[in-house]
């Protein structure tokens, strides 16, 4: 079966009207880190994907809690931030079963992010291992091609950019993009003053992952 049909059996609240406005969701998570970071990015990001990927997503974003049901209400969901991540027992398992039954989540390291998103997802698949993609993988080539793979946004500490995955059964079904801060390069233009070639890359690589999910 198809993903997208399997995410309508899945996520029924998400498909319930035809040709209804879908959304993207940000993840709010405990621990003290700001998951809040970024404000304007999604809706620039779903504005671009339905400029240019077909889309019909509401730019006005959801917000959604880890251990919330409403998490299966979004089979795209993006966490952010700089600080501490912390999930309880419930909240690391709702977001196992929600990434098992078909869900998807990209974790964008703001800066400062990796040391605790990394045992923080550990605590959600301690049998799995973030691996970096090869430059070949199909996230990197939908609509937009990054032979190169993953786009250098910010400099950060000066270290190349990586994607890194969690692979359940063989599904990708999280995204870590470290040392690249697509979610800076989404947002408004004067809150980072990005020049817009990098904006739009990140905007690209944005679209890629959103296509990805919907397509594999």
């Amino acid at each position: 079966m198809k993903l997208f049909s399997l995410l309508i059996l899945l996520f029924p609240a998400f498909f319930q009207q035809e040709n209804a406005p879908l959304k993207l969701a940000l993840m709010k998570y405990n621990g003290g880190g700001d998951w809040y970071a970024n404000p304007t990015s999604l809706t620039n990001l779903a504005r671009f994907c339905n400029d240019n990927l077909g889309t019909n997503f509401d730019t006005d974003y959801a917000t959604v809690e880890v251990g919330s049901a409403e998490l299966f209400n979004f089979p795209f969901v993006h966490m952010t931030g700089h600080g501490n991540v912390v999930f309880s027992d419930a909240e690391a398992e709702n977001l196992r079963i929600y990434l098992i039954g078909g869900g998807f989540l990209h974790i964008d390291d703001n800066y400062g992010l990796d040391p605790f998103v990394r045992p923080a997802m550990k605590k959600v698949f301690p049998e799995l291992q973030f691996v970096e993609l090869p430059y070949q993988h199909p996230v990197y080539h939908q609509k937009f091609d990054f032979k190169n793979g993953l786009p250098k946004i910010h400099k950060h500490d000066d270290k190349p950019s990586q994607g890194f995955g969690l692979f359940w059964e063989g599904r990708l079904v999280c995204f870590y993009s470290y040392q690249c801060d697509l979610g800076d390069g989404w947002e408004d233009q004067p809150v980072h003053n990005d020049p817009e070639e990098k904006r739009q890359q990140a905007l690209k690589m944005g679209a890629n992952l959103v296509q990805f999910v919907f397509q594999q």
